[in-house]
């Protein structure tokens, strides 16, 4: 197959699941959009906003639409991390003797939904840690692989709610996007009325099977980046980084800490994606720029001042991309 050709399937395949899944998610583009190109490039997905807004449904609409096996994880203060790993039980064999046998945990999924994941207690968060980079589990003195392709979609509501547990650094910084959800429209909200209030039924056809969804990302990861679009993208990450000599000044001004590599793991490879999404083999600066907010709003941590102004993570990019040139010989000068 040429190469026009398997960039046409790649948008035939992403368009038909995108309209499958607007048959039940109204609005919410840019969610959708994302969670999309979070699957195209191998990543999980951070959905955060208050409740009611559609996170769960849309992640049960996902599956529904793919041809995967697929969990839910509903986290609650009690769940503990061999709710989520699974655990040895001690079963009668054949010859009727006992022996340890391993159960496998909701973890055992193509596509995992962790439900509500700030409501489960840090320990039991912790377990998540090795599944979501290693995709595998040790469980029984033993490591077992988890199948491909795997993804967790999280939801969670925000920090502040009442019994609620802030996820800890080192796992907000494995989901390869955050998304924050935010309300919907008028026009949005009387569609959602229409089609919940008046007894409509939709049917979800599955429109993407696993070798179909695993393609997609061999060919993201071939897509080319130009060195200067590529060095965009480094600088963007170093201006992120504190009192050092790449460092913006309203990073000074407002960071603790910024971005990790994987920050600009997943610029580059979201905006791979993206420009797959829109029919071209090469990477932008349009699409790093797009990709900037989901991918490194969460690797950084605000300082206290930051805090006491209101300042969030997301206005700090925002400056970071107005001072950081696309021209690496400006940035020079």
């Amino acid at each position: 197959m040429s190469l026009d050709a398997q960039i046409a399937t790649f948008r035939q395949a992403y368009e038909t699941l995108r309209a499958e899944i607007s048959k039940v998610i109204v609005g919410h583009e840019s969610i959708v959009n994302g969670t999309m190109i979070s699957l195209m490039a191998g990543g999980h997905v951070l959905l955060e906003g208050v409740p009611g807004l559609g996170k769960t449904l849309l992640v049960k609409t996902l599956a529904q639409a793919l041809d995967l096996t697929f969990n839910r994880i509903q986290f609650t203060p009690d769940l503990m991390p061999a709710d989520i790993l699974g655990t040895n039980l001690v079963v009668e064999n054949v010859n009727g003797r006992r022996e340890f046998q391993f159960q496998h945990g909701p973890i055992f999924a193509n596509l995992v939904l962790a439900d509500e994941i700030n409501r489960a207690t840090p320990k039991t968060q912790s377990a998540m840690l090795e599944a979501m980079q290693e995709k595998s589990v040790t469980a029984g003195g033993q490591i077992r692989k988890l199948s491909e392709p795997f993804f967790v979609l999280a939801t969670q509501n925000p920090i502040d709610q009442e019994g609620t547990y802030p996820l800890p650094e080192a796992q907000l910084d494995r989901f390869f996007f955050k998304l924050v959800v935010g309300y919907p429209s008028g026009a949005e909200l009387a569609e959602v009325l229409a089609r919940t209030t008046e007894g409509r039924t939709v049917e979800i056809g599955r429109v993407m099977d696993h070798e179909t969804l695993i393609a997609m990302q061999k060919l993201a990861r071939q897509v080319p980046v130009a060195s200067h679009v590529k060095d965009y993208a480094v600088r963007l990450v170093l201006a992120t980084h504190p009192k050092t000599e790449t460092a913006a000044a309203v990073t000074n001004q407002y960071l603790r800490f910024g971005s990790s590599p994987r920050g600009a793991q997943t610029l580059v490879l979201g905006a791979k994606v993206l420009a797959l999404t829109k029919g071209r083999f090469n990477v932008s600066f349009e699409d790093l720029e797009e990709i900037l907010l989901p991918a490194l709003r969460h690797r950084l941590i605000v300082n206290f001042e930051a805090e006491a102004e209101g300042i969030t993570t997301e206005h700090v990019l925002s400056e970071i991309q107005k001072a950081v040139p696309r021209d690496a010989e400006m940035a020079r000068v």
